[in-house]
Formats: C-alpha cells, sequence, structure tokens
C-alpha cells in the first residue's frame, strides 16, 4: 500500500525506525548489484566469453538497459495488485537466483542469471523506495533527509561489493565474486522479511563478517588499507545504529501492504489467483529477457548485422566525417535491435500511459506532474554520462591509471641482466625481449597461474626498460576496487549535503530541485573535464596519476548528491498518490534509457578485442589513452550544455512545483 505515515511511529534522530531496516535490506541489495557489475564487463572480456570491447559494451548495455525498464512494470504491479512488500520478496529471490547462475561457466546459464536479475530488479527497485516515502506524511521536512540516508545505506553497499566482489572475482576466480554477491541478497531479503530479533541478528553478524573480510582481504598497499577500514568503521557504526533503532521498533508489517488483498484472491483463470498469475507470468518473460539480452552476443558477423534497419542506411551514416552523424548511426543500429526496440516500446506505452493521466489531473497536480516528467528527461542525461563508471571508465582504469605502489624502478645498473619479477600493470608498454609485455599478456599470464599471486616470471633487461617500475602484485590495486571510490565519497559527503541542505533552508537559501539539478550535471561535465585533463597530461607510456580518478569521481559524486537523493523524494513528494509506484518506476524506466544511450557513448571508447573476436589483442597504453581523452572531453561539453539548459528552465518549474500548496490527492 502506498499509504502515508498518519500515526506517530518510533523514531530515531527524527526518522522512522522503519528507515533502518531498510537501509540494510537495500544495502545488501546493492552489495549484489555493484559487485557483479564491478565484474561484468572484465568478464565479458577476459572470461571464458571472450568478448571485444565493443561487444561486451553492447551486452552490458542491453543488461543495464533492461535492469532499469523493468521496475516501471514491477512498480505497475505493485500498485495495481502486489503491494510493494510482496513484490520486494518477489525480486529478492529472482535477483539471488540470477547471481547463483552467474557462477556457472556456460553461455546459457550466464544470460539465464542475467534475466533472473532483470525481472528481479524489477521487482525489487521501484518498491523498497516507494516504501520509504511512505514512512513520512506527506509535507514532512524530515522526508529529503530520510531519502539521503538511504541513499547512504544503497552507496555503503555499493563500497562494500567492489572491495569484496571485485577483489575475490578478480584473483581467485570470477565464480567466488559472483557467490558472494549472490550471499550478499540472500542476507537483505533475510533483513527485510525476518522478525524483528532475527532482523537485528543478522544485521550485527553480517556486518560483523563484512567487516572481517573487508580486512582480511585487501591488497597490500596504502589506498587499499585505508579504504577498507573506513568502510568497515561505517558498516560496524552503521550496524549499531541500526540495532538501536530496531530495539526501538522496526518496520510495519503494514508497509506495502497491497491496496485490495481480495484482489490478490481472485481467479482469474481455474485455480489460478490474481497472485499467482503474477508468478507465473514473470517465470514466461524470464526466457524472452534471455533471448533479449544474448541478442547482442557476438555469435556472428552476419547475426552482428540484423537489424530492422536497411544496412545501406547505416553504413552512408557510418561513412559521414562529421562525428555526431556517426553517433546517430549507432543510435540507429543498436536501437533497431531486439533489447534497443523492446525498450523504445516500453518507453512510448509508458509515457502514454503517465501522459494520459497527466492530463486527467487537476492544475496543480498536473503541473506538478509536469516537474516530474521534465526533470526525469534531464536525469536521463545526467546518468547516461554518468553511466560510464562501469564500461568507459572501468576499463580505461584497467589500461590507463597507474594503480601500482612500486618497491623500486629499473636502472642502468639492471641493464643486461635477467630479473626475475612479479608481473604487475608497470610492466605495460615495454618489451620483454622480442615480446611487448601488453594487457593480454599479463591476464594470460595470471590464468595460467589461477590463485598464485606470487608467481614470477624472467625478465630481460635492455635500456628499453630503465625506469619500469617493479612492484609485488599485492601491491596493484585490482581495477575494480576503483568502482567504491563514487560510494565512499557519497558515506564521506552524504550527510554534510543532508546538514547543508537543512542549513539553506533555515537560511532560505536553499537551491530548488531544478537548480539542485542543474548543479549536477554541472559539476558532473566538470569531472569528466578531469578525465580528459588527466588523459592530456599523462605519461610518456600514457598512464594517468590515480588523482585523475579521485578528483573526476569526486565531482561525479557531488553532482549525484545533488540529483539522486533529491529526485527519488521529487518522485515521492510531486506524484499523486494513486500514481507514485508507477512514477518511480518511470523514473527508472528513464534510467534504462541512460544505461541505453551509456552502451552507445561507451563503443565510441572500444580499442581491444578479446580472444573470442579472433581480431587482436588490447593496445599499449599510448595507443589508448587519447581515445578515452577524447570522448571524455565531449561527454564533459554535453553535461555542461546540459546544465545551462536546466538552469534557464529552472525558474518555470519552481512555480509548477507549487511547494505552498496543499498536497495533490
Amino acid at each position: 500500500m502506498n499509504h502515508d505515515a498518519t500515526s506517530p511511529s518510533p523514531t530515531l534522530f527524527g526518522h522512522p525506525t522503519g528507515l533502518f531496516t531498510l537501509f540494510f535490506a537495500e544495502m545488501w541489495e546493492r552489495f549484489s548489484y555493484y559487485g557483479m557489475r564491478a565484474l561484468l564487463v572484465f568478464y565479458l572480456i577476459k572470461g571464458f566469453l571472450g568478448y571485444g570491447d565493443k561487444d561486451a559494451y553492447a551486452v552490458y548495455g542491453a543488461y543495464t538497459a533492461l535492469v532499469y525498464m523493468t521496475p516501471f512494470f514491477g512498480g505497475l504491479l505493485a500498485d495495481r495488485l502486489l503491494g510493494a512488500r510482496r513484490a520486494v520478496i518477489l525480486g529478492g529471490l529472482l535477483m539471488a537466483g540470477g547471481q547463483l547462475l552467474l557462477t556457472v561457466e556456460n553461455t546459457y546459464a550466464f544470460f539465464t542469471g542475467l534475466a533472473l536479475l532483470i525481472c528481479g530488479n524489477g521487482f525489487f527497485k521501484p518498491n523498497i523506495s516507494t516504501i520509504v516515502g511512505s514512512l513520512y506524511p506527506q509535507g514532512s521536512s524530515k522526508r529529503d533527509g530520510g531519502f539521503t540516508i538511504f541513499y547512504m545505506g544503497i552507496n555503503l553497499g555499493a563500497a562494500m561489493s567492489p572491495l569484496l566482489c571485485g577483489y575475490v572475482g578478480e584473483t581467485f576466480g570470477w565464480h567466488w565474486g559472483f557467490g558472494l554477491a549472490s550471499l550478499g541478497m540472500l542476507v537483505g531479503l533475510a533483513v527485510f522479511v525476518a522478525p524483528r530479533i532475527v532482523t537485528q541478528a543478522l544485521i550485527l553478524v553480517g556486518a560483523a563478517s563484512a567487516a572481517t573480510a573487508l580486512i582480511r582481504f585487501k591488497p597490500d598497499n596504502p589506498f587499499s588499507i585505508g579504504v577498507n577500514i573506513v568502510v568497515a568503521v561505517s558498516l560496524v557504526a552503521a550496524a549499531v545504529m541500526a540495532l538501536f533503532a530496531l530495539g526501538a521498533g522496526g518496520l510495519s508489517k503494514d508497509a506495502g501492504a497491497p491496496r485490495d488483498p481480495q484482489r490478490l484472491r481472485r481467479r482469474v483463470w481455474g485455480p489460478i489467483t490474481a497472485e499467482w498469475a503474477v508468478y507465473l507470468g514473470t517465470a514466461v518473460t524470464i526466457p524472452v529477457f534471455v533471448l533479449l539480452v544474448s541478442g547482442f552476443a557476438p555469435l556472428t558477423e552476419q547475426q552482428r548485422g540484423i537489424t530492422v534497419i536497411p544496412e545501406s542506411f547505416v553504413q552512408d551514416l557510418q561513412a559521414s566525417q562529421n562525428p555526431w552523424v556517426q553517433v546517430a548511426a549507432t543510435v540507429v543500429t543498436e536501437a533497431s535491435r531486439p533489447a534497443g526496440l523492446v525498450l523504445m516500446l516500453a518507453g512510448v506505452l509508458a509515457f502514454a500511459y503517465l501522459g494520459i493521466e497527466t492530463f486527467r489531473l487537476d492544475t496543480i497536480p498536473r503541473q506538478r506532474m509536469y516537474v516530474v516528467l521534465i526533470l526525469t528527461f534531464f536525469s536521463m542525461l545526467f546518468w547516461a554520462f554518468f553511466e560510464q563508471a562501469g564500461s568507459s571508465v572501468n576499463n580505461f582504469t584497467d589500461r590507463n591509471v597507474d594503480r601500482v605502489f612500486e618497491d623500486r624502478t629499473v636502472t642502468a645498473a639492471d641493464v643486461g641482466q635477467t630479473i626475475r619479477l612479479q608481473p604487475t600493470q608497470e610492466q605495460l608498454g615495454y618489451a620483454n625481449g622480442s615480446q611487448l609485455f601488453t594487457l593480454d599478456v599479463l591476464d594470460k599470464l595470471r590464468q595460467q597461474h589461477g590463485q598464485k599471486l606470487d608467481f614470477e616470471i624472467d625478465w630481460q633487461v635492455t635500456e628499453g626498460n630503465v625506469g619500469m617500475g617493479l612492484a609485488r602484485r599485492v601491491r596493484e590495486i585490482p581495477a575494480s576496487t576503483f568502482q567504491a571510490v563514487n560510494p565512499i565519497y557519497i558515506l564521506v559527503f552524504g550527510l554534510a549535503f543532508t546538514a547543508l541542505w537543512a542549513v539553506l533552508a533555515k537560511l532560505r537559501l536553499e537551491p530548488s530541485t531544478p537548480v539542485k539539478f542543474a548543479l549536477g550535471l554541472l559539476q558532473l561535465g566538470l569531472g569528466f573535464g578531469a578525465f580528459w585533463y588527466g588523459a592530456q597530461s599523462a605519461d610518456g607510456r600514457g598512464m594517468v596519476g590515480l588523482w585523475v580518478l579521485f578528483a573526476g569521481y569526486l565531482l561525479h559524486t557531488t553532482g549525484e548528491l545533488c540529483l539522486s537523493p533529491v529526485g527519488l523524494s521529487m518522485v515521492t513528494r510531486l506524484s499523486p498518490a494513486h500514481l507514485v509506484s508507477t512514477v518511480m518506476g518511470a523514473w527508472f524506466l528513464a534510467t534504462a534509457f541512460s544505461q541505453f544511450l551509456a552502451a552507445i557513448i561507451a563503443q565510441f571508447t572500444g580499442v581491444g578485442h578479446g580472444e573470442g573476436s579472433g581480431q587482436g589483442g588490447i593496445p599499449v597504453p599510448t595507443e589508448t589513452v587519447h581515445v578515452y581523452g577524447d570522448v571524455f572531453g565531449k561527454i564533459a561539453i554535453a553535461a555542461v550544455i546540459s546544465a545551462a539548459i536546466c538552469f534557464l528552465l529552472a525558474p518555470i518549474l519552481k512555480r509548477w512545483m507549487h511547494e505552498d500548496a496543499a498536497a495533490a490527492s
């Protein structure tokens, strides 16, 4: 039920105690999702599938787009029939099963696992956010702060997952990383459904186990040690706070209840009730999603080229010297593939439905819906750029960011000798005898030696090797670890932003929601500007300093804090009560378009090919750094222009929000 809180409930720091149950349920679900995301592109390229960059980005984009498409339908079913609570439970079970299937090195199991994750996320994601909104009465000044606290739970899970799932998957085997993600999902689901005393035990045991693992499983370098300790302490502190909150009262059993329980038991065909019809319908859609997401699999060149758009038309566009026309060609091609067509159809139907419902509303709620829909568009642009983090920025980190803390460098005294060394990223771009050391060579060596971290190779030192770094492998930070930088920044700055908005509100200086969106886009553009500058100032080997990632991710994070939690709060605040889960689903459907666009953008950074493509390997860093830099520079310009447009529209949108009027029914 999307009911508002109408009677006082136990609180901690002014927030309903049920918020802290949802905090940990969502934290473990995001641990599961982001743990898989940190590994997915690397797994597609380096794992048994052996895809090239462009094919890996296409599969990744199809998956992430469909993941964010299904919440519209999950929200609709929760509004009309299931209720948010049942939807969350169903989604959690499907996602846990999907993560388990990813541990199996089989093509069919892999794509079925992705399909289960797509369906499960559709039920889970919009409805747990809706339950958070239902804990607060309409007009509550605590709502934005509550969503920011909830958002910190999301990011605590997102911070843990690369440090654990990413490290374990890259170091000990992909299946161990995916298995750990599945365990996290099961813990999150148990936190949501268990009685209060059991929930407290799960939170305590889960936090203690994860904190211990963070201290135990880490590379031996100052950055990793510091980051893991910070996340472990944050996790334990959050668990202690949640134990106090749940001691005063947990999540009400009525939270997320169906609007009309009788409809669930209504027979729709023979003995099948409406509730079971949803479950059976979900089972039927899973093979459909398998076909949609695997439709991007690079089976043959002929299959790659199948679209509903004439090939000659696409080739003419691609032949243009205008880069924007080339972008249009890629969009046309991807939009005409199976997942693209389904996404387009879902978008047209969803926003047509919301458009019809909007025009049926009275003036104030109608104008509020205008604001929601317009800002949803700007949110789509934000995430299309931001979500390069899981694809092109992830590969940029793997290939062009110096992630090794050197023990020493090769000197002139070493020339002519054969030394023993543990191969790391420091050897990229150097020659060992007649062999040029590339990322493909390094990955093959690591696959050959399996779980042995300290293996060594012979290296024939020449004059061209002088200045090459030498380090033990434990001094190299896995690329997936840097997926934790953004969520860690959110943990550090999340409460600061909550306090900032509160202080500015008291001074009557708080920016309006549209202005916050514009600020978010502006900072995102500046963050990509930092990546571009880093690429321009790379060293002679084509490697970029760690400061580039930290600066870029910092600006991305402050931009995200201006937009994302505020956007979730806006949807629950401005949407009519009878449409709130559906609108929340539409919010995530717009994010599906973002993922689709993000994959298209990432394809312009494609520089390497997996073994399965038969098209050679990943070039040395000097050949890849400016490919990434040029694309990141264009993204920076586009984000800044989008911010300027949003700033110009802000006064009109603020008027349409009618913040002083009574809440729309």
